[in-house]
């Protein structure tokens, strides 16, 4: 199967409906390291659509963390074209570029990347200051977060003061509020223990059922499973054979 004939698989019912969320095409990313070239991506065609919870495996290598980066505008590809919800990502300004990460978009990341010396509460508060809330609404929607995960009774502890999971549930919080339409997930169950981690996936199968876009990176199989869509990376390119769509 040619790797363009890849867009038009899976997500049919979707696809009758509305353009997709996010089309990449032929997206390669290079990087320089000393004076060798890296090839990360070598050429990513991929559509998701509105609504979908898809999961990216590969080895370590393969290019998963890499085209994460881009999808969640943390990094720029070198070349080809990552269209976001209509509109081409290289034509957009800083401050819109800005403004999707903090309002459009949500991160879950396996080191969890909380403030040490910040409470549960002001580490989910933190996004809402760039979007200029008040402190009275920060706290208030901040708290409400906290309990929605499960943390009411701790949105005054420290993360050395709680568990992986917990913490884990703090930065979901931390990821959600804004009501982002995507959660990005790198690898978020690769610190905690199977139960833990399970009760995380629990969550956030959650927020995919009440209508959040979900992109998860894993290297697990059975965090992988979670998904509704199972795209597999291999030296930088999409590894059509091993493509599933549930």
């Amino acid at each position: 199967m040619d790797n363009n004939e890849y867009l038009n698989i899976g997500a049919e019912s979707t696809r009758s409906k509305a353009e997709p969320l996010i089309k990449l095409v032929d997206l390669k990313k290079r990087y320089l390291m000393g004076k060798t070239e890296v090839d990360a991506l070598r050429g990513i065609n991929l559509e998701i659509y509105k609504g979908e919870f898809v999961a990216i495996m590969g080895p370590s290598g393969s290019g998963k963390s890499t085209l994460m980066n881009i999808l969640g505008f943390l990094d720029v590809p070198t070349s080809g074209r990552y269209i976001f919800n209509g509109s081409q990502a290289e034509n957009l300004s800083d401050s819109e570029l800005a403004e999707i990460r903090n309002s459009h978009v949500g991160f879950v990341f396996q080191t969890f990347n909380l403030l040490p010396r910040m409470t549960a509460l002001k580490n989910v508060e933190l996004p809402l200051i760039y979007s200029g809330v008040s402190a009275t609404e920060r706290k208030i929607r901040a708290a409400e977060m906290l309990n929605n995960v499960g943390l009411g009774n701790r949105i005054d502890h420290k993360p050395n003061e709680m568990s992986g999971g917990q913490q884990q549930r703090v930065a979901i919080a931390r990821a959600l509020i804004c009501n982002p339409d995507i959660i990005f997930a790198d690898e978020p169950t690769g610190n905690l223990d199977t139960k833990t981690g399970e009760e995380i996936m629990e969550i956030i199968e959650g927020l995919h059922k009440k209508g959040n876009t979900i992109i998860l990176v894993t290297h697990e199989n059975e965090i992988a499973e979670h998904a509704k869509r199972v795209i597999h990376l291999r030296d930088g390119l999409i590894d059509i054979d091993s493509y599933n769509h549930k």
